[in-house]
């Protein structure tokens, strides 16, 4: 695909972007280069070639999934606020907390 300066200052109006005659010489240029580069690399066979998903052969290191804390949820839940109105009972029922209602 041959481009032009014309191209380059459509291209440069396109994106809102202010180009000079040497600054689009030097625009076109690069782009010529750069897809010179893919037209080179689209010509490259690459039948029965397997995708990688990664470049180099690693693999992650990791740790054994060992449980190192306990549950505490009891002993969380015994310091729970008190339900308030003069009550001694806590904010608590079934395992969960109680809150105020916020949205009626």
């Amino acid at each position: 695909m041959a481009l032009s300066t014309d191209d380059i200052k459509k291209i440069a109006h396109l994106a809102r972007l202010e180009v000079s005659d040497s600054d689009a010489a030097a625009t076109l240029s690069k782009l010529t280069g750069i897809l010179g580069l893919i037209e080179q690399m689209q010509a490259v066979d690459t039948a029965g070639i397997e995708p990688m998903s990664h470049s180099q052969d690693v693999v992650q290191r990791l740790r054994d999934d060992v449980v190192t804390k306990t549950n505490q949820r009891e002993s969380f839940q015994k310091i729970s606020p008190v339900l308030g109105n003069g009550s001694a009972e806590l904010a608590v029922d079934s395992g969960l907390y109680l809150v105020p209602k916020v949205i009626e």
